[in-house]
């Protein structure tokens, strides 16, 4: 009987997931149990949770596994800084403690976390190879093209590949700092949401208003190519160097500051939530999943 036990954590919406003999006996996210939203910290409970649904113990677990590769992500950060040195050194002095005193050690946290009891080795899959076999596996297909659009991961921002049997195999990717997730993410924080949880409210945003700035967005920030891939112009970003999602340029083109949180929703959010959300969906219809392989996982 072969168990492995999912983890998720460190950054936002903590999880655990239990798997014995490719069977998934329980899910959840650690949220449900602290009652703390978006809960970023170990699931203590999560996990707990899992194992008592299996009757088991983390003893008894044969491997545990973590969604991505910290090492490549602090190689990405570090990479990115250097690129923009001297601009940035706010966000490098706030990073980069945490990074050296937690994030790569997080075998070692983990393993203390629970508690000394599990003794095998940890498994770090990349991000978006986790997305795909999220989607492909728990799928009733044994061949399908899989696509995964996010922020971003290790590196990549976008993968596109296929699952066969119990193989996800990734052929194509968008690297960081192009990335749909983080485009939108720039349009959330923009318009007064936050990050990594206010998107589903730009989204509920859209139909409200008209895409009035969609020949601006495509024609001046971001480039769609044929295949779905982009290219943004960083100038009117802030994300590789900076604390916020957007520059100044990107007010100026928007016609003044963002807005702040709580504060009145105006026509031209709801225009700019329409204009991104049909640039999103003509990006995504542009993808090569969306073409190619008899069925599609993402």
């Amino acid at each position: 009987m072969a168990t492995i036990l999912g983890i998720s954590a460190y950054y936002h919406d903590s999880a655990a997931a239990l798997l014995v003999d490719g069977e998934l006996v329980a899910a959840a996210q650690e949220e449900r149990f602290t009652r703390k939203k978006h809960d970023a910290g170990f699931p203590t409970h999560a996990v707990a949770y899992c194992l008592a649904e299996a009757k088991i113990t983390a003893a008894a677990v044969d491997y545990v596994g973590f969604y991505d590769k910290p090492l490549l992500k602090f190689d990405r950060l570090i990479e990115t800084y250097l690129a923009f040195a001297p601009q940035g050194f706010g966000s490098f002095a706030k990073a980069i403690p945490v990074w050296i005193k937690e994030k790569l050690f997080l075998e070692r946290d983990m393993r203390r976390e629970l508690q000394g009891q599990y003794r095998r080795r940890f498994v770090f899959g990349e991000h978006h190879v986790s997305h795909a076999a999220s989607a492909f596996f728990p799928s009733p297909f044994e061949e399908a093209a899989v696509l995964t659009l996010d922020g971003v991961g290790e590196w990549a921002t976008a993968t596109y590949g296929h699952g066969r049997g119990n193989h996800v195999t990734v052929t194509h990717e968008l690297r960081f700092p192009h990335s749909l997730g983080l485009l939108y993410s720039a349009f959330t924080a923009f318009c007064g949401f936050k990050v990594n949880s206010g998107e589903y409210k730009l989204m509920g945003l859209a139909p409200y208003g008209q895409p009035r700035y969609v020949d601006r967005i495509v024609g001046t920030l971001v480039d769609i190519k044929d295949d779905g891939s982009i290219w943004m112009d960083m100038s009117y970003f802030n994300y590789c160097q900076g604390l916020t999602m957007t520059s100044s340029k990107f007010a100026d083109l928007f016609g003044g500051p963002p807005r702040k949180p709580e504060a009145p929703l105006t026509e031209r959010e709801m225009d700019l939530a329409a204009s991104i959300q049909h640039v999103t969906e003509e990006v995504m219809l542009r993808a090569p999943g969306r073409r190619r392989g008899p069925q599609l996982c993402w």
